[in-house]
């Protein structure tokens, strides 16, 4: 019995170009598909997140005693560190939502990692007031979280 040299799988996508850069878009499922539904996530702010999150297990599992220490090993501008943390005390609501890409087109890197709140009710609020009117309408799209 021969075995199968190999196997050709054909996936529909769409290449979509970017300022720099190429992304590939998956295709709209059809009506009743149980498919995932595709994002427009900001692939710069996906990064930034996952970056966020990936310091912030670095301080929390002591790798590094301080910011600085960690600014000096990972090789980059310890402000730049700084900020790019405050990603990592998001409310998880907001984060879902951003990873999502259910979030105002002028919620940008830039704006997340100004100062923010650290009480994650009024992240949303401040938020919501000023950089996401369509997700804070009578509801919003965010998980409701309640705090126990």
């Amino acid at each position: 019995m021969n075995a199968p040299a190999g196997i050709t799988v054909c996936v529909p996508l769409r290449i979509r170009r970017r300022p720099g850069r190429k992304t590939v878009v998956q295709p709209v499922p059809p009506a009743g598909a149980d498919t995932a539904i595709p994002t427009r996530a900001d692939p710069a702010l996906v990064k930034a997140l996952a970056r966020a999150f990936r310091y912030q297990r670095l301080l929390d599992q002591e790798r590094y005693a301080s910011i600085s220490e960690m600014a000096k090993g990972e090789k980059i501008d310890r402000g730049y560190l700084g900020r790019l943390l405050r990603l990592a005390v998001l409310a998880p609501d907001i984060v879902e939502g951003l990873l999502d890409g259910r979030h105002g087109d002028d919620a940008d890197l830039a704006r997340l990692m100004e100062p923010l709140p650290s009480v994650w009710g009024e992240q949303r609020a401040e938020l919501c007031s000023s950089r996401l009117p369509r997700e804070c309408g009578g509801h919003h799209n965010y998980l409701q979280i309640s705090s126990l």
